[in-house]
């Protein structure tokens, strides 16, 4: 197989064709969890009045299990369902062996939507860490409870947690004419939507950092061009249209500039647009490849992929321009570098003797460690709070979604139930 840098120029001009479904929800599997993970229990939510159709408990145990920090009970397991404190009995967690309790209960009704309830407890101690009420209606309750994770996940491990998020995709089925679809759905694979649909390839998805927009490449006009689009409201605008390669936008920050992949001045250089006037500022001028874009949570530095020195390797720039210097020492190939948000470690595709493989690199002891096992790897996608990476994977003759904890611990596998999914992005946190 051919690296990927070494055919990009294919890659940013015509999209392979890869079979799915854009209709398809993404179904996880934990195919590795983390040893020692946390015991907590949450017990199924009480109700008075109407019941929406989401199960909050299961929604949120499901979370917790997902970032391999927590075993949840499961509910058949409980010797007691109390939704209210004072039907707690401690004693009774603790012969179970659980360091943790969640109760909750929903009152409303269908016009003013519900009040979701819900404590968290210490149970060794008997007392409660967390209380909070949150009012939604009945089509927010799954947002609700990947809300409610996230605040037990903060709570808990002091970091803060990435359920109530979302991630892009790129779906396509094949044919006499093939069918590309853009892609969102939860974080957890539900509540799949179609943001575009062409005949033609769609790649490169990229969220702004309020999480309202994407950009992406579209070749619905037979040739590449970059566009963004309101993922609310599907306005959208194609913002570089030049003549040859237009790919790999990447969004500052603040959300005011795009970093692109241009060829309009020649070979493939790393340029910054600023999306209220179009103005572009080349930071590369090298007769190599230089691609594949992405900023430091700062915005004052550009990561890039180039093969100037004769093999993909990344590379960075200030993003004001100068001079570029080599970052990856480590293998043959490295490329398609992803800034963690606290901007300490680079993920990255590796070349393994397995093939390409994601790898982190840890920016202030320069260990680069290797976290994936396919042979195909690709488009690795930071969580926003820099737990997990999010990947394009294979298995057999299916593309799928891949993540992995930062230290490797955990791996899940997301797949669809038909066809194949591919290049991930995952969104920030939602407000």
């Amino acid at each position: 197989m051919r690296s990927p840098i070494n055919r990009l120029p294919l890659l940013l001009l015509v999209a392979l064709l890869f079979a799915g479904t854009a209709q398809a929800e993404l179904t996880i599997e934990i195919t590795k969890g983390a040893a020692g993970a946390q015991p907590i229990a949450i017990v199924p939510f009480g109700s008075a009045g109407e019941v929406p159709r989401e199960d909050l408990a299961a929604i949120i145990s499901a979370d917790l299990q997902r970032s391999g920090r927590f075993n949840p009970m499961p509910s058949t397991d409980m010797l007691e369902k109390p939704v209210d404190a004072a039907q707690i009995n401690f004693q009774n967690w603790r012969v179970l062996g659980m360091d943790n309790l969640v109760i909750g209960k929903l009152r409303g009704n269908s016009s003013t939507g519900f009040d979701v309830d819900f404590q968290l407890f210490d149970v060794f101690q008997g007392k409660g860490l967390m209380g909070y009420t949150i009012h939604a209606s009945a089509a927010e309750m799954r947002r609700v409870a990947h809300h409610i994770a996230d605040l037990i996940y903060e709570k808990l491990t002091g970091e803060k947690g990435a359920f109530n998020t979302r991630i892009a995709y790129i779906t396509a089925t094949r044919g006499k004419v093939p069918s590309y679809a853009l892609m969102i759905a939860d974080s957890d694979g539900y509540n799949p939507q179609t943001i575009l649909r062409s005949k033609q390839p769609i790649m490169s998805p990229s969220w702004s950092s309020d999480g309202r927009r994407l950009a992406y490449v579209s070749f619905e006009k037979r040739r590449s061009e970059v566009y963004v689009q309101d993922v609310l409201t599907g306005a959208r605008q194609a913002v570089a249209s030049f003549p040859g390669i237009n790919g790999a936008p990447a969004w500052s920050p603040d959300g005011r500039y795009l970093a692109l992949t241009l060829s309009h001045g020649g070979n493939p250089d790393v340029y910054v647009m600023s999306l209220s006037t179009k103005l572009l500022t080349r930071l590369t001028d090298n007769p190599a490849i230089d691609t594949e874009p992405t900023w430091t949570p700062d915005g004052d530095t550009i990561y890039f992929t180039s093969d100037r020195g004769g093999k993909p390797q990344i590379y960075r720039v200030s993003a004001s321009g100068g001079a570029s210097s080599r970052v990856t020492f480590d293998g043959d190939y490295n490329a398609r570098a992803e800034i963690s948000p606290d901007g300490k470690k680079l993920a990255m595709v590796h070349r393994t003797g397995n093939g390409f493989n994601i790898a982190v690199l840890d920016l202030q002891t320069h260990l680069l460690k290797v976290l994936s096992t396919g042979r195909n790897d690709e488009s690795p996608s930071f969580a926003p709070n820099g737990s997990m990476i999010l990947f394009a994977s294979s298995s057999g003759n299916r593309g799928v979604l891949k993540a992995v904890s930062v230290d490797g611990s955990v791996q899940q596998s997301l797949v669809a139930t038909e066809g194949d999914v591919r290049e991930p992005a995952w969104s920030p946190l939602l407000q």
